[in-house]
């Protein structure tokens, strides 16, 4: 692994869509992401990043995709297998549990939440980059859900932007191997700087 600096004051985490649904035993869509989640120990690795961006004072930005109300999409002229997948099953309902943080990646005082993206890229039609370019950041860390449709979607975006890129391979899931493959495997490769294990990250931070 070449070496690598991920300078305090121009780095952020940004955590994508850490949902209940997604994360939490009795979540919508827990259950197709349960076999890779515990095969990667996936929540053990992002509490372990979460505890280790507070203490090396990285920020925290919080990328969380819409919560599902009423009507949405419905009057759309194209919307994407995705959302017509939240349409019908209502993932992360505003109001509702599912649509809550998970209890322990929940944002905390100073951190940054976004606006909420209606795809799967955290930066189209949101105040990401904005909000990133005013703290002087250069280097983004992914980790969070979905590593191939929003992790990769938002850390595309981030790498056309001119941020520089790091994937955690273990600190994101997918609803299959294969699909898990792709994203760090294939196509991950073609657009990041640096995809790394959460022992990795933690061991390359200031």
């Amino acid at each position: 692994m070449p070496h690598l600096t991920y300078p305090s004051n121009r780095t952020a985490y940004l955590l994508v869509d850490p949902y209940n649904d997604f994360l939490s035993h009795g979540g919508k869509v827990w259950p197709r992401l349960e076999p890779v989640a515990n095969d990667i120990n996936l929540l053990e690795h992002l509490v372990a990043l979460d505890r280790a961006m507070r203490a090396h004072g990285i920020p925290i930005f919080f990328v969380p995709h819409r919560r599902w109300e009423a009507g949405d999409y419905e009057d759309w002229a194209h919307p994407t297998p995705s959302q017509r997948s939240v349409m019908r099953g209502h993932h992360f309902a505003r109001g509702e549990w599912g649509g809550d943080w998970y209890p322990e990646l929940a944002p905390k005082e100073g951190d940054v939440v976004v606006a909420e993206h209606w795809g799967s890229s955290g930066f189209a039609n949101t105040d990401l980059d904005l909000r990133l370019k005013q703290r002087g950041i250069t280097h983004v860390i992914f980790a969070g859900l979905l590593a191939n449709t929003c992790i990769e979607c938002s850390a595309r975006f981030a790498s056309e932007l001119g941020y520089h890129v790091t994937l955690v391979r273990d600190a994101t899931a997918a609803l299959s191997p294969e699909l898990m493959h792709a994203a760090h495997e294939l196509n991950g490769p073609t657009y990041a700087h640096a995809i790394l294990t959460t022992e990795q990250l933690i061991a390359s931070l200031p």
